[in-house]
C-alpha cells in the first residue's frame, strides 16, 4: 500500500518514512480496506504534529498527535488509528440485543 506523506517546515528522512511505514503496517491486522492514507508531519515551536486521514469502508479515519518527540507522536498517533479501527471493527457487536426487554417472558411465582 502506498502511503502519502506530506511535511511541514522539515525534511521526511528516510529513517522517519521506514519507521512510519513499519508502525503503519500495525493497522493490517484489523483486516479492513485502508483507502488512500494520508499522513503530515509538521514541525511547530513546541513539538511536532502528526495528522492523518485514511478513508475506509464505512466512515473516515482522522487522527492527530503532538509530542516534543517525532517518533513518541508518531506511536501516539497509530495508537488512536488503532482504536478507531478497533471501534469500527466491533460496531455491530456493540449494538442493542436482539431481544428485546418488550419482549422478554415474565415469571410469576
Amino acid at each position: 500500500m502506498t502511503l502519502s506523506i506530506t511535511s511541514k517546515q522539515m525534511d521526511i528522512t528516510p529513517a522517519i518514512r521506514s519507521y512510519l511505514e513499519d508502525k503503519f503496517s500495525k493497522l493490517d491486522k484489523w483486516r479492513a480496506l485502508l483507502i488512500n492514507p494520508h499522513f503530515i508531519l509538521s514541525k511547530e515551536p513546541d513539538g511536532f504534529i502528526v495528522d492523518a486521514t485514511i478513508a475506509t469502508k464505512g466512515s473516515p479515519l482522522v487522527a492527530s498527535a503532538k509530542h516534543i518527540d517525532m517518533y513518541a507522536a508518531i506511536n501516539d498517533l497509530i495508537a488512536k488509528l488503532e482504536k478507531q479501527l478497533n471501534k469500527l471493527q466491533h460496531k455491530g457487536e456493540s449494538r442493542r440485543a436482539f431481544d428485546s426487554i418488550k419482549n422478554a417472558v415474565i415469571e410469576e411465582e
